[in-house]
């Protein structure tokens, strides 16, 4: 089966064609889904070759989607009804389900959602202590986010030599979290019941007393709507060190920059703790993996992870983490822990699932 994979993202809409073998045997990149012609994309289409079916990621599938599901207009409109637990990302994936079913209504589609892949976390991970009318009646929960990358993360780990049984995968990109995973299932996470939740990212807080939140609001007076996209765009590394960029952070702490040595410590110390936690769910630690575009290309961010995390038995080989690409072991000689470094291929998860809900 050769399944189409999309993926509508904020700057682009990106296209890749999977076969049985988990390689991508075609592939295009289109501006942002909003952006694109009809005509456009239907060249785009045909230019990719034969497809059997459609994979779609959808970032929130709320408490009902837990598995990859085949889409009809009652799923689609399920689908639109959760917009406003992702108002950033669920309509531009709607566009893109509605764009490329007008294109192609010959095969089937299927979505892939993001959360998916921790809704096996347990209750007390899940569970916010907050009053039960919100948790029962409005969904107020840990949903996690990610779920796609650190389901093959972790799976391709195993496939490297890693013991499958304590595996904490670290998706560190513009967007950023961890997952706690035991023999293929996820049992805790960084993220919670939005991606606002956990570590610094590239323009998100990560996890902010939800009290300062308020008081910005009735105490300093602030605008809600101007907090919330305060928050989501203008925090992480843009508002510590003026730049979304991890590679111009990193160079600028190297020079003396004191606003990016900062940064670089914030999200350290952000991001060391944020494993500990993570191992703690899982009783130990076996594996940690790195994937997403910094955790695949920035080594002083991995060094910076590890280097703090020697009483969980984690050691990494300087020389290898420095030089390493996709996919990499970087484990030091006597580690106690294998330390790896994996491409993220989300579009090989969504064809997977894909299959599944189609055999």
């Amino acid at each position: 089966m050769l399944v189409l994979v999309v993926n509508a993202g904020s700057s682009s809409l990106k296209l890749r064609v999977v076969d049985d073998g988990d390689a991508t045997v075609a592939a295009a990149d289109l501006p942002a889904v909003e952006e694109v012609e009809p005509g456009d994309l239907a060249a785009a289409l045909d230019g990719l070759g034969p497809a059997d079916a459609v994979g779609h990621r959808i970032v929130h599938g709320g408490r009902e989607f837990r598995a990859p599901v085949v889409v009809d207009a009652a799923v689609r409109d399920r689908i639109a009804a959760l917009a406003s637990l992702a108002p950033l990302h669920q309509p531009r994936s709607l566009h893109a389900l509605d764009a490329v079913s007008r294109a192609v209504p010959h095969l089937p589609a299927v979505a892939c959602f993001d959360t998916a892949f921790h809704a096996t976390l347990p209750p007390e991970a899940a569970t916010y202590a907050v009053p039960a009318p919100w948790r029962d009646e409005l969904g107020v929960r840990r949903y996690g986010f990610h779920g796609l990358s650190h389901a093959y993360a972790a799976r391709r780990a195993v496939g490297m030599g890693a013991p499958p049984r304590r595996i904490v995968t670290c998706h560190l990109g513009a967007g950023a979290s961890l997952a706690a995973v035991r023999e293929g299932r996820s049992v805790d996470t960084t993220m919670g019941f939005t991606p606002l939740e956990g570590l610094v990212m590239a323009t998100r807080a990560g996890s902010v007393d939800p009290g300062a939140v308020l008081w910005l609001v009735t105490g300093a007076g602030l605008a809600a709507d101007r907090v919330a996209d305060a928050l989501e765009h203008d925090s992480g590394l843009v508002a510590l060190a003026g730049t979304p960029d991890m590679h111009a952070v990193v160079e600028r702490a190297a020079a003396g920059d004191a606003d990016a040595g900062l940064a670089l410590g914030v999200v350290g110390h952000r991001l060391r703790a944020g494993i500990a936690a993570m191992a703690a769910a899982l009783g130990g630690l076996d594996a940690l993996v790195f994937t997403g575009g910094v955790g695949e290309n920035a080594p002083v961010v991995r060094a910076m992870a590890a280097g703090g995390l020697g009483f969980l038995g984690v050691a990494v080989d300087a020389d290898a983490n420095a030089t390493a690409r996709p996919d990499a072991d970087v484990t030091a000689p006597g580690s106690a822990v294998r330390v790896l470094v994996v491409a993220a291929r989300e579009e090989v998860e969504i064809a997977r699932g894909v299959r599944r809900a189609l055999t």
